[in-house]
């Protein structure tokens, strides 16, 4: 074997160990947020969902900025201090006792992802060949649910202590993240040449089929934040128990384990990438609108589960069609510039599914969030099925221009 091919080779194994670290340590904290602070202390979800928001837009909107950073100085400074950030956020969340001490462990927590997060998407372009990245992003999401589940049960049960363990834990498992890149992540550059940061986000900012698609995306994200925000504090009081957020990552990983793989072979077949992408969201709207009609927890259960197979048919071929817009002098800034979706799209969703709960108490009309979610899945398939068949126009002008043109 080749050294590239062994240096490709061992960045996967690496990127997968750290990533089950990065997922478990999210997981154990995120989704008991809105039920320590929500349910518990009877903090307004709105509240909650800004403070959220907060951590959505720093982490992702300014996701061009770390990339640009780690297209400058390589991926393992960027990765390894914003895991520090992270650690530090999660202690503060820990001790929270105010909305103001919330929103700045918020703070940190996003500042740390921003620094390492961008990176770390880089790599896995760098260390994986354009065939091989549906296959690999297929098995990321394996390993982020079940690092979910992992993470969200032992948080759930850590919870019953009190929430101070569940942050601190959550602390801890950064550090060890932070550590392990240290100490075992090669220096790897994420850019072909190390291009002035500006001259990096002029690239990506110029690319307008890939502005359109990121910004579009953002009502895709809304709907998916609701899993931190709406879906744990609804199923809590349906089932009565804080275990039912566990048991909502349970079913994830299962449908995951047994179907991601499966569906992502049969989708590379028989389908394109952007007819995955759409029946996805289609399908993500649609148990959401279900998801209003539901009065127990039983049902809410199998609405949730479509809700995960969309999320599993979107994911593969969106960061695959994501990948195959960045250039090589500019991975991570392209990377990067991916988040800006989601900040916008998880900032909406946060504050407006808060404020949606909120209206939805006084008005004493629960399916409220839900149909508004609903609408807003299915203007995105809208707009998305639009900006295909406009780029799939442009590409055929191109190749008609490049036909056209007299050979030498």
């Amino acid at each position: 074997m080749s050294s590239p091919e062994q240096a490709r080779r061992y960045g996967r194994w690496f990127i997968m160990t750290d990533n089950l670290l990065v997922v478990m340590g999210f997981f154990i904290v995120f989704p008991l947020i809105s039920l320590h602070f929500v349910d518990r202390l009877g903090w307004a979800a709105t509240l909650v969902g800004v403070a959220l928001a907060i951590r959505q837009l720093l982490q992702q909107g300014l996701g061009l900025l770390g990339g640009t950073l780690a297209d400058r100085y390589g991926a393992k400074p960027l990765i390894v201090s914003g895991m520090l950030l992270r650690a530090a956020g999660f202690a503060m969340m820990a001790n929270a006792s105010s909305p103001w001490w919330l929103i700045a462990s918020c703070v940190f927590s996003g500042l740390g992802g921003t620094l390492f997060d961008p990176p770390r998407s880089a790599l896995i372009v760098k260390l994986t060949r354009p065939h091989e990245r549906n296959r690999f992003y297929t098995l990321l999401m394996m390993q982020d649910s079940a690092g979910a589940v992992i993470g969200a049960l032992l948080g759930s049960w850590l919870l019953h202590y009190d929430f101070w363990w569940v942050g601190m834990s959550g602390c801890a498992i950064f550090l060890l993240a932070a550590l392990v890149n240290a100490l075992l992540l090669p220096p790897y550059r994420v850019a072909s040449k190390r291009a002035p940061p500006l001259a990096a986000a002029r690239t990506v900012l110029r690319d307008r089929a890939y502005m359109r698609f990121v910004l579009i995306l953002s009502g895709y994200y809304a709907l998916g934040v609701q899993i931190m925000l709406l879906v744990p504090v609804t199923l809590k009081q349906l089932a009565g128990t804080a275990a039912a957020v566990g048991w909502m990552y349970t079913l994830e990983t299962l449908l995951s384990l047994s179907l991601l793989y499966p569906l992502a072979r049969l989708g590379e077949r028989y389908l394109s990438l952007e007819a995955r992408i759409l029946a996805g969201i289609l399908l993500m709207s649609s148990s959401l609108l279900l998801m209003s009609q539901i009065q127990s927890w039983q049902p809410a259960f199998v609405v949730l589960g479509l809700f995960y197979l969309g999320t599993i048919i979107t994911e593969p071929p969106r960061e695959a069609r994501i990948a195959g817009f960045a250039r090589a002098e500019a991975r991570a800034s392209y990377m990067g510039m991916s988040r800006m979706g989601l900040a916008l799209g998880g900032a909406s969703g946060y504050v407006g599914g808060g404020w949606l709960l909120d209206i939805a108490r006084q008005l004493q009309q629960p399916g409220l969030p839900w149909l508004v979610l609903g609408l807003v899945g299915y203007l995105t398939c809208l707009l998305l099925h639009r900006q295909f068949r406009a780029d799939r126009g442009a590409e055929r002008q191109r190749r008609w221009w490049l036909a056209a043109q007299p050979s030498h």
